[in-house]
């Protein structure tokens, strides 16, 4: 069995034109699709075998940038002839190769794409920059090759791989303005579920976290506005569904919090390399554990139900029917009652009160900004605030799991120099108590603006 990898250069620059094809650098886009590219690769295992590369200075620098350490080794190798845009050439190139098991080819356009559609059956229709095709191969030798015996085992593009670059490809937000709720909130859940099922595969593959996060987002915003659809109407048929959304956001929550506890990580160990590498090696593997719970939810029947059920709900007439019933004064009342509740929950909190009174009022907070958000023409300084306070209380959540996090591993590792243990979360509380005393100072919240 051979495995071949098929990876198209990163974006190029043309800004130069004195330069010839074979010169041409990355542009600003290039450099910034490598780092990512690079984490792909080696998920995929493209970078255990021999690599090689044309020796076009655009095809040695995504090599140089996604792979530091390999392209420094012998192995790695920039040839002449894997400068073409034929595929035939690069077919009798592989032919004569001796290879144990895979080879990583970095190169050009047409060659890489029509050499897929050479060896699969069903090839991908298109090779963008920065993305490159696995193909398994049924041979005990490369002259074996022959055409439509290749599997496709995955295409990967920076979309798929890297959150920012998906991001450049979305389209803008859909935002409600108050004016037209009829039209503005269907239209609102609608572009939130679209971006749910966009975002699912960034989540299953899990090379970037912020697709997780962003993921997150999209559901409790879904699950927000539709609560506040049936708060402001009272129609209860919505339960059932908002229900089923916060079960999802809720299956997502421990995963995000070991993303951002590693994220952490070199911070909260300073200059202990010991502690960071025994906390690095137990919750990436926790973290592992957490990603294969929640891809086979992801990929499981049940949920792919319940998101079409979901899409059927704010499509039907009888939702369109309820948001028409919504006025930007039904929407500015629930936003008061909301506020006189966070308020009267904020006064009753004290230096020592549970964590759990925190979190509630940071989960309220949520409530109310994207409730005001169904109205946000008006309630936009409100809004700059929300987003400030919600910083806050997230922080403070954050330490509290954090703390959490590694009283398991305590006691999981009780061997694992406990002094220093020790002093991180101590550090720990110190920082959750002083986000404690910031947020009594803060107060309640203003009313409705005039």
């Amino acid at each position: 069995m051979k495995h071949l990898f098929l990876v198209r250069h990163a974006k190029s620059s043309w800004a130069d034109e004195t330069l010839c094809d074979r010169e041409r650098p990355l542009n600003a886009r290039g450099e910034s699709q490598l780092v990512p590219l690079g984490r792909a690769l080696e998920a995929s295992g493209a970078l255990q075998g021999e690599i090689f590369s044309s020796d076009a200075t655009r095809a040695i620098a995504t090599l140089e940038g996604a792979a530091p350490e390999m392209a420094a080794r012998e192995r790695c190798q920039h040839l002449a002839e894997l400068y073409t845009f034929d595929y035939r050439r690069l077919l009798a190139w592989l032919e004569h190769r001796d290879a144990d098991s895979g080879i990583t080819l970095v190169g050009h356009n047409p060659a890489l794409l029509e050499l897929a559609q050479w060896l699969l059956k069903h090839p991908p229709e298109q090779l963008p920059t920065a993305s490159f095709i696995h193909i398994r191969l049924p041979i005990k030798h490369w002259h074996q090759l022959d055409r439509g015996k290749g599997k496709l085992v995955a295409l990967m593009t920076p979309q798929d791989y890297s959150y920012a670059h998906f991001e450049r490809k979305l389209k803008k937000k859909a935002r409600t303005e108050g004016d037209d709720p009829a039209r503005d909130i269907p239209k609102a859940l609608h572009h939130q579920h679209d971006r749910l099922r966009q975002l699912e595969r960034g989540v299953i593959l899990g090379l970037d976290d912020e697709f997780l996060h962003q993921y997150r987002i999209a559901i409790r915003r879904s699950r927000a506005i539709a609560e506040s659809v049936q708060e402001v109407t009272g129609d209860k048929t919505l339960a059932k569904a908002v229900k089923t959304l916060k079960r999802h956001a809720r299956a997502t929550g421990p995963l995000r919090d070991l993303h951002v506890f590693l994220q952490d990580l070199p911070e909260l160990c300073g200059d202990n390399s010991e502690i960071r590498a025994a906390l690095q090696i137990w919750f990436e593997q926790e973290t592992a554990n957490r990603h294969k719970k929640l891809v086979k939810r992801l990929q499981s029947k049940r949920y792919h139900d319940s998101m079409e059920h979901w899409l059927n709900l704010i499509e039907s007439r009888k939702f369109q029917k309820l948001a028409e019933t919504l006025r930007a004064k039904d929407i500015r009342k629930a936003v008061e009652s909301r506020i006189k509740g966070f308020n009267r929950l904020t006064a009753e909190l004290m230096h020592t009160s549970p964590d759990e009174d925190i979190h509630r009022l940071r989960k309220q907070l949520k409530r109310i900004r994207y409730l005001m958000e169904l109205d946000s023409k008006i309630w936009k300084p409100e809004l700059k605030t929300m987003k400030a306070r919600q910083k806050l209380y997230g922080r403070f959540q954050d330490l509290h799991v954090q703390i959490e996090l590694l009283d398991q591993f305590r006691k999981a590792a009780p061997e694992v120099l406990p002094a220093a243990l020790d002093g991180i979360l101590e550090t720990l509380e110190e920082c959750k108590a002083d986000a404690r005393k910031q947020i009594l100072t803060l107060g309640g919240l203003d009313g409705a603006p005039l």
